[in-house]
């Protein structure tokens, strides 16, 4: 494999890495969000 594919492909599962976690941490906002909202109806 040539040296550019590789920097290709790292680059990508890097990418793919942080899109991931960057979803994941959007999910653990919402629900904490919709937590106070329900703590405020009370």
């Amino acid at each position: 494999m040539n040296k550019l594919a590789l920097i290709a492909m790292a680059i990508a599962v890097a990418v793919s890495l942080t899109a991931c976690n960057t979803v994941q941490g959007i999910g653990k906002d919402i629900e904490k969000g919709g937590q106070a909202i329900g703590k405020a109806a009370r």
